[in-house]
């Protein structure tokens, strides 16, 4: 019998043309999908969320207390600010002395005579220290002594030195205000003190508001009567959230956003004005860090789609400080960058190849013309 061999065709060229075309389709439709379907990763993070107490928009969870630190801003404001009674006198200090028993006042005789005897009237602690009592008295020193040793200062000045018999005196400040007003603004150094004025410095890194209202007034006590202090945060500048997005073989760009206490996702990504042209809206999460030294941290991913398009929350975390907000690129754009980095190089040798070519030839053909330029 005779065998029949089988008949083999070669693919047709349209086939041949289409594969290719083909090829790119599928790759073109997977990196679409890519770049616009909700990764199960999101899925899963979602539905294990619905089921957690972690805190999100719609439960969120009070702060523990603030602690500060450089460079918080704090705000000071002094409730009493009043001199001790053991506060030394210096120059500049205004004294309300009064005194009687002293010389006699003639009514026959001139009235500024009259005025010169009297001792009633505001003082002014000189640079010398001494407040001058007038002509009839003279002089007494009194710089860096209390109020009650001045008084007896003043005392012993009229009986010994004027020779009054029994005088009187009474001594007091019209202004017991501290030496310097420290209610204000007050920034936490990089050493974690805060400065006072004249008052020197406190230490208050890591503390709570409470905590540093304590150290305060027990600064201040050596220079004030009983000081009362308020304290509250003026600037929330040490605790942050970082907002890292990537360029897509571009390099990536980081953020820092004050936190405040309150941040959802959504909030930190409202400071930035949103996600980038080159974000996919598919693929972010949230890093939050563990304690010093552990290895263990939290990733959770977030579904942008459904926060803002659904306003569903269940991936609307409420932020802590601290915490990293990833955007990943969109894989088109990666691809294009990948792409044009690879590319580019090529395309330039390519270029200067076709370039010294094509003048070359020019130099040729305008030689064997005899048009050329030699």
């Amino acid at each position: 019998m005779r065998e029949i061999e089988p008949i083999i065709r070669p693919p047709s060229a349209r086939g041949a043309v289409n594969t290719p075309r083909r090829m790119f389709a599928a790759a073109v439709t997977c990196l679409s999908l890519m770049g616009c379907c909700v990764s199960p990763e999101v899925r899963q993070t979602a539905c294990d969320a619905a089921l957690t107490d972690i805190p999100t928009e719609m439960q969120k969870i009070s702060i523990p207390p603030y602690r500060v630190e450089a460079p918080d801003i704090l705000l000071l404001e002094a409730v009493n600010n009043i001199r001790p009674a053991t506060d030394l006198l210096r120059a500049g200090d205004d004294l309300m002395i009064r005194a009687s028993n002293i010389l006699p006042v003639d009514p026959t005789a001139d009235q500024v005579d009259n005025e010169f005897k009297q001792i009633s009237s505001l003082y002014r602690v000189q640079t010398d220290g001494t407040v001058d009592l007038g002509p009839e008295y003279g002089s007494v020193v009194v710089g860096g002594l209390t109020l009650k040793e001045a008084k007896m200062e003043i005392l012993e000045h009229l009986r010994d030195v004027v020779g009054i018999a029994a005088p009187k005196v009474a001594v007091s400040l019209p202004n017991v205000n501290g030496k310097q007003l420290i209610s204000g603004e007050h920034l936490i150094r990089p050493d974690g003190t805060v400065a006072l004025g004249i008052y020197g410095s406190v230490y208050v890194n890591g503390m709570t508001l409470d905590e540093v209202k304590i150290a305060v007034e027990e600064h201040l006590a050596k220079f004030i009567h009983r000081p009362e202090i308020e304290v509250d945060v003026a600037a929330y500048n040490s605790k942050v959230i970082y907002i890292v997005a990537d360029g897509g073989g571009s390099g990536e760009s980081v953020v820092r956003v004050p936190f405040t206490g309150n941040e959802t996702v959504l909030d930190a990504m409202a400071s930035v004005d949103g996600l980038s042209e080159v974000a996919a809206k598919n693929n972010m999460w949230v890093a939050r860090p563990g304690p010093h030294g552990s290895d263990v941290t939290q990733k959770m991913f977030v579904d942008w789609r459904a926060i803002t398009q659904d306003a569903v929350t269940t991936t609307n975390y409420q932020l802590l400080p601290g915490d990293r907000i990833y955007v990943k690129a969109d894989p088109l754009i990666a691809t294009d960058t990948f792409l044009a980095k690879v590319i580019t190089p090529m395309s330039r040798v390519f270029g200067v190849t076709l370039l010294g070519n094509g003048t070359v030839h020019s130099l040729k053909s305008g030689s064997s013309t005899g048009n050329g330029f030699f």
